[in-house]
């Protein structure tokens, strides 16, 4: 009788089975699974089935982290056709899952993700009841390994997404991350090591890295002239005589490769894109948006970004060949210029809008960060750039030059970044001819790369001001990738 009432009155909205209303009055399963028809809090205490990473629900048919499902719906879309390096049995975990993406798509196809996966309202009783064990499973080794830590431990943290695990290296290849946790001086080796430790190979100098070693980048006004260049310079004439016309062209082809395979949004998404800009009503809602929650959206978003760009990085030809600190000066120093360069690309010169959170945002959106000045110069700089109306091609050997300064403070190896800088730069400069540019282009792009340096110097000055405010925030809320980045230097010390 009392299924029958229940199922009368859903029947009103056509929206559940009797079977559905029989088994949600089983109470036990009823506190476990129905809350996930719209809130997968639950099923997020089951790690990633791909990576083991924290899972954000169930996606494609199969429990997993963002990461893992932005990956496959990215091997979708472009039906992509991935090779593996190794002996095609690459472990896939969260600190590797970037090395391989042929492994990484086995592992999800092996698993059951599926674009036509049935969701999880179509689950048949067995799967719901298999689901139901294991979040039960999950719940109680949690709490038996809490009961079973020592105050001491239950206070240690667990590891933060950092460089070292978004895949560059993988802590257990080297020695150096067996260290024991505390330094002579007190600090913790094991952070400073694996934090910023590149893959593939320790140099001949370095077995790890300690970012505290690493200095900041001097901040400098780059607005006006051009002595802070003195690698930064496109040169006069022909192109470099030491690459041949053919060489360039490899060159270029293998960098835009590099560059569309990590790029945050694929061609075919750009053209699906509505480009529908927010209501008054949601920038509004952005606007009343307490100050350290936006910059914390941002920062998030941000440090997504970032993690593209390192991807980029490491397929540029010789730069996994650079010792392992030039390697992180350069992505330390360089990654937010490359994001607002690729910004371009998700930016409507039209309307002023910027592709954000699911929507393109005016500057309004960004209000409540309480900084106008930083956001109507990223504004600024994204209407300048649209106004060149840059290739693929072209957007992606100027991401590398950008990337590949050979003027940024403490490099060990100048020289050698400075030949792989103008390799990058002569390529350019071939490609910008081929494609009929007037001259005027390689003016306005090293112009770029000079506000580029203004643009992120006031990024940390704006950063460095708020810390002050409200230093809990930047602790506890930002993502570990864009402190160590970005935060650290503001006092030499990580969080």
């Amino acid at each position: 009788t009392t299924a029958q009432g229940i199922l009368g009155k859903y029947n009103q909205n056509k929206c559940v089975s009797l079977a559905y209303v029989l088994w949600s009055l089983d109470k036990d399963k009823r506190e476990i699974l129905q809350p996930l028809k719209s809130d997968t809090s639950q099923i997020e205490i089951i790690p990633c089935k791909i990576c083991g990473d924290k899972s954000s629900g169930i996606h494609y048919g199969v429990i997993t982290c963002e990461g893992c499902k932005g990956f496959f719906r990215r091997s979708q879309q472009s039906n992509a056709s991935y090779s593996c390096p190794r002996q095609k049995n690459c472990q896939i975990d969260r600190t590797s899952r970037n090395r391989c993406q042929h492994c990484r798509l086995q592992k999800c196809l092996a698993a059951g993700m599926s674009r036509d996966a049935v969701k999880f309202g179509r689950m048949s009783k067995k799967q719901r009841d298999s689901l139901y064990a294991e979040v039960q499973k999950h719940r109680l080794q949690q709490q038996q390994q809490q009961q079973q830590q020592a105050p001491d431990e239950a206070e240690s943290p667990s590891p933060p997404y950092t460089l070292c695990s978004a895949g560059l290296t993988d802590p257990a290849d080297d020695p150096a991350c067996y260290m024991d946790r505390t330094s002579p001086d007190g600090g913790s080796l094991t952070s400073k090591v694996c934090s910023f430790y590149l893959d593939i190979q320790p140099s001949p100098d370095q077995s790890g890295l300690d970012i505290n070693g690493i200095k900041p980048e001097p901040l400098h006004d780059y607005r006006h002239g051009d002595g802070f260049f003195p690698y930064c310079s496109f040169s006069n004439g022909d192109a470099s005589p030491t690459l041949t016309l053919a060489e360039h062209d490899h060159l270029a082809q293998i960098i835009c490769k590099s560059h569309l395979e990590t790029c945050q949004y694929l061609r075919e998404e750009l053209q699906e894109m509505s480009w529908q800009s927010f209501l008054q009503e949601e920038v509004e809602k952005y606007q009343n948006k307490p100050q350290e929650a936006m910059w914390q959206l941002c920062a998030v978003k941000i440090t997504d970004a970032v993690q593209y760009v390192v991807e980029f990085a490491k397929r540029i030809d010789g730069f996994m060949d650079l010792c392992q600190n030039d390697q992180i000066v350069l992505l330390k120093a360089g990654s937010l210029e490359v994001i607002f360069v690729r910004m371009c690309r998700v930016f409507d010169s039209q309307n002023n809008t910027v592709y954000f959170d699911g929507k393109f945002a005016s500057p309004d959106v960004f209000k409540s960060l309480g900084c106008d000045d930083l956001i109507s110069s990223v504004f600024d700089f994204g209407q300048s750039i649209c106004s060149l109306q840059l290739t693929e091609e072209e957007i992606a050997l100027f991401s590398a030059f950008v990337l590949l300064s050979a003027d940024r403070s403490w490099l060990r190896e100048k020289l050698q970044v400075e030949k792989l800088q103008r390799k990058t730069e002569s390529a350019l400069q071939h490609i910008l001819q081929k494609n009929h540019r007037d001259d005027g282009v390689l003016e306005k792009l090293r112009c770029k790369a000079s506000a580029l340096r203004a643009l992120c110097g006031l990024h940390s000055e704006k950063l460095a001001a708020f810390r002050t405010v409200y230093p809990d925030a930047v602790r506890t809320l930002f993502p570990p990738l864009y402190k160590e980045l970005f935060a650290a230097d503001l006092d030499g010390t990580l969080h």
